[in-house]
């Protein structure tokens, strides 16, 4: 039995409860599906599916059709620049775009149901090659996650779940699979992006939101905002579930300082390639435990039920690898990445990690130098090759830093006039996906070098920490 199958029986338990509510229009469990079932009749088993990546009840209905298809789901946001979506249909393979104009003739195929392997859907992931990185993510983990986060959240049909993530992003499957196939609701409203924190509570409080899923940077602004402010959380709120980046732990510990003792603060941990959420740990409210409170630094946690972890040797820390139904089959057309990070059934995370005594796991790093910026997985080398082909110049280097409390990508370009950078950064800003855009944007005349001629990374961050 798949995901969209448990939204089925869900539905059938509760289907005159309200499934989403989007800027307050209802849609109840019962129209959901029979919204998704007639998406479901127009595909066929086994293709790609392109779907527009932009919040609303179409995106799920879209998402569910695919899936009781038997198809495959990959949501493209339609405000990228033309030539990287044509990029990302073409690396995924899709074979259909929704939203496009009339499908190409064919018979209809109905609901079908896949087997586990098949692929529930794909989603990219950043690269050193500046061109997408499909990665394939079949039913079984997909079923195997959603199961998880049902009890990691303790869902039940009472709570409503904020739909807070990007749709482009795996994030937004930790709103939509455990509030859908535990019969809860998924809020989906504008005043959630508006950028006013009062209007956010304001939300918050209007919708009853029992569950907030909020990218570990946005978390930090929130706590200063309450702390400032002094406001608090609306009583609805059990849980906030937070990730993708260091904590500050200034920040937790006025988190803690705060009238919050009530509210769950869950800090998690997981991959595109292993399906979402893989370790998880309780930090602060009724869950948390001394061992964790007590720790100097925020642990990224224990693995949950469905996963498997593997610590390999790296100096005196642990290089992470997972393991389990919820890793994901590797990535679309390209053997080789997939060999080099997928090895009967562990996928190798670059990640490094020390276990406490407890047997929680601290992160300690990367063995590469890939980097979260706002919770979104990137390859600096990524960047640098769409820099070089966008704008045209020989070389260029870009490195994370700490800006504004956040981590921000600085790029170094040669070959240009000092007076060209800002034109050169609105022409990336036309041309490249906004995550991948630099913060800055510095000119030199050469990049420095290490001994063996490799670009001195370390050496620009040196440079960047002593402006």
């Amino acid at each position: 039995m798949g995901v969209a199958t448990e939204v089925l029986r869900a539905a059938e338990r509760h289907a005159d409860a309200p499934a989403i509510v989007h800027n307050g229009a209802v849609t109840t469990y019962g129209e959901l599906i029979g919204r998704a079932q007639a998406v479901a009749a127009g595909l066929t088993a086994g293709e790609t599916v392109a779907v527009p990546a932009v919040r609303g009840v179409e995106l799920i209905v879209d998402f569910l059709g695919v899936l009781l298809a038997g198809a495959t789901y990959c949501p493209i946001d339609p405000a990228l620049p033309a030539a990287r979506r044509t990029a990302m249909l073409d690396a995924a393979g899709c074979t259909r775009e929704l939203g496009a104009g009339p499908p190409p003739a064919r018979a209809a195929a109905g609901t079908g149901e896949p087997g586990p392997e098949g692929i529930a859907y794909v989603l990219f992931t950043s690269g050193s090659t500046g061109t997408p990185r499909p990665v394939e993510v079949p039913h079984r983990a997909v079923k195997a996650v959603a199961g998880s986060l049902r009890q990691l959240f303790a869902a039940t049909p009472a709570d409503r779940f904020l739909q807070f993530a990007s749709p482009s992003w795996d994030t937004c499957f930790e709103e939509i699979l455990p509030a859908l196939t535990s019969g809860a609701t998924l809020v989906i409203d504008d005043d959630a992006h508006s950028g006013s924190f009062a209007r956010i509570l304001g939300l918050l409080a209007r919708e009853r939101i029992s569950v907030l899923n909020l990218p570990t940077a946005f978390w930090h602004e929130l706590v200063l905002h309450l702390a400032e402010e002094r406001v608090r959380l609306p009583e609805s709120v059990r849980l906030v579930v937070i990730g993708g980046e260091g904590i500050n732990p200034v920040r937790l510990a006025t988190w803690r300082d705060l009238p919050t003792g009530d509210v769950r603060l869950l800090n998690t941990y997981g991959c595109t390639e292993t399906a979402l959420i893989t370790h998880a740990a309780d930090l602060w409210g009724p869950s948390a435990v001394p061992a964790v409170t007590g720790l100097a630094e925020a642990p990224i946690g224990r693995p949950l039920p469905h996963v498997r972890q593997r610590l390999e040797p790296h100096g005196a820390l642990g290089l992470l690898h997972v393991g389990g139904p919820s890793v994901a089959r590797g990535y679309r057309g390209d053997p080789e990445a997939t060999a080099q990070r997928f090895t009967d059934g562990w996928f190798r995370t670059g990640d490094l990690v020390e276990e406490a005594p407890d047997g929680v796991l601290l992160y300690r790093g990367r063995v590469d130098r890939q980097l979260k910026v706002r919770g979104v997985r990137i390859d600096p080398g990524d960047v640098e090759a769409e820099i070089i082909r966008c704008a045209g110049v020989p070389d260029a280097a870009v490195i994370g830093v700490p800006l504004a409390g956040r981590t921000a990508l600085i790029a170094y370009v040669v070959g240009a006039a000092e007076s060209d950078a800002e034109s050169l950064l609105a022409r990336l800003r036309g041309a490249m996906p906004a995550h991948l855009v630099p913060a800055r944007l510095l000119v030199r005349a050469a990049l420095p070098r290490t001994t063996s001629g490799k670009t001195d990374y370390a050496r620009l961050s040196k440079e960047w920490s002593e402006r």
